[in-house]
């Protein structure tokens, strides 16, 4: 069995856990209207849970303790901070000038275009470790299917909440995901290098991460008068944090 076929298999797969949002097209409308903020604070958790402990340390461990290797590492953070503070706003202008769909909220498109480049990212990821060993392969793509169950989950919700109809997010979340097959080919193809390559993406996708939760995620469950409310959208966004530490500890 050839390391391009593992690789593309395993990237192939990861890809379809895209479609674990069909479960929710099954909810009835008025339920799904319910929970959306729920699965937006889960979303926002699962962002800051995966860049604050699967991404930045991950590339930290790549780099070592450097001094100017770690300030290159934040850069790269910042860098990817600032380019979604750019890409919202340059949305916001296209919403504004020349919209035909006014219904979709700008934050839908972020969430469309980080989730692709964190995807694309673990198909380097996965096939940079079918090249080390297949035992190896095979463990990091199980903690790569781990890590996205419940994000995926949560950036349905997102989709929905910002303007999709259920299908189409569906459908666009696919594409997002299939970004992983593209990762893994370009990874077999770059795997000499690809140590190199993929330390200055980790700080970049945790840069879009960060920028997305804190930007665009909280602000939208943070509005709530309701005690109540805001109690459970501030737990189940400690949720989606712990179910990440909880995936980097196993």
């Amino acid at each position: 069995m050839s390391i391009l076929f593992c690789i593309l298999v395993s990237t192939f797969l990861v890809s379809l856990i895209a479609f674990i949002g069909i479960l929710v097209l099954f909810l009835k409308e008025e339920l799904l209207n319910k929970i959306l903020l729920i699965l937006v604070a889960f979303s926002a958790g699962a962002l800051i849970g995966g860049a604050f402990l699967h991404l930045i340390p991950e590339a930290i461990e790549k780099v070592g303790i450097d001094e100017a290797a770690l300030l290159n590492l934040f850069f790269y953070l910042i860098f990817g901070f600032c380019t979604f503070f750019i890409l919202e706003n340059f949305i916001r202008w296209h919403h504004h000038h020349a919209v035909s769909h006014p219904e979709i909220m700008p934050l839908s498109y972020l969430i469309l275009v980080s989730d692709g480049i964190h995807n694309f990212i673990d198909g380097l990821i996965i096939a940079a470790s079918f090249v080390v060993s297949f035992p190896i392969g095979i463990a990091t793509t199980l903690a790569v299917v781990l890590h996205e169950i419940p994000q995926e989950i949560g950036d349905f919700g997102v989709l929905i909440y910002g303007g999709f109809k259920k299908v189409k997010a569906l459908f666009l979340n696919f594409l997002s995901a299939i970004l992983a097959i593209f990762g893994g080919f370009l990874g077999f193809l770059l795997s000499e290098k690809i140590g190199e390559s993929i330390v200055f993406l980790l700080p970049f996708a945790a840069g879009t991460f960060i920028y997305i939760a804190s930007s665009d995620l909280l602000p939208e469950i943070k509005h709530k008068e309701s005690l109540k409310k805001s109690l459970i959208h501030f737990f189940v966004f400690l949720l989606g944090i712990i179910l990440m530490l909880l995936i980097k500890l196993v």
